[in-house]
């Protein structure tokens, strides 16, 4: 459905631009490629955006200039395919419920919070171990 919104998880994110692992970063290209040609919608948490600058430019093996990573942040940010989530007070409290009710990572929680405030129910990541647990969501691991 082209008005559904899709969180995509740091790691898919990363993958994207990770050249080592070629299987990973074609599946994650991909759908980037159907966000940059309107026909997907993406959604991105702030903490999203975070960690792709910090792993892409300090812990790649060959990392990634950071005025590169920046400038693919930003129209990130600009484009309207992309929805930016940013955590309110409310939901430092949900994330927190969160944590305590599934036993999940505080921070897998801390997104899992900022997209339910969003009404964004489905996720693409990775991490489906962790995700899977919070009923509230649909996850989905699209590097199977």
């Amino acid at each position: 459905m082209k008005d559904e919104i899709v969180l995509i998880d740091s790691n898919i994110l990363v993958y994207a631009y990770d050249k080592f692992d070629i299987e990973k970063n074609k599946k994650s290209m991909q759908i980037l490629e159907k966000c940059w040609k309107k026909e997907l919608k993406l959604a991105v948490s702030i903490q999203n955006l975070s960690e792709f600058y910090v792993v892409t430019t300090k812990k790649f093996k060959a990392p990634i200039e950071k005025n590169i990573i920046s400038n693919i942040t930003k129209k990130i940010i600009e484009f309207e395919y992309w929805k930016i989530l940013i955590p309110k007070e409310s939901t430092l409290i949900k994330a927190m419920e969160i944590n305590e009710k599934y036993n999940t990572e505080y921070y897998d929680s801390l997104i899992a919070a900022t997209m339910l405030e969003n009404g964004i129910t489905k996720i693409y990541t990775e991490n489906v171990k962790d995700f899977v647990k919070i009923k509230e969501l649909e996850v989905i691991n699209p590097l199977n």
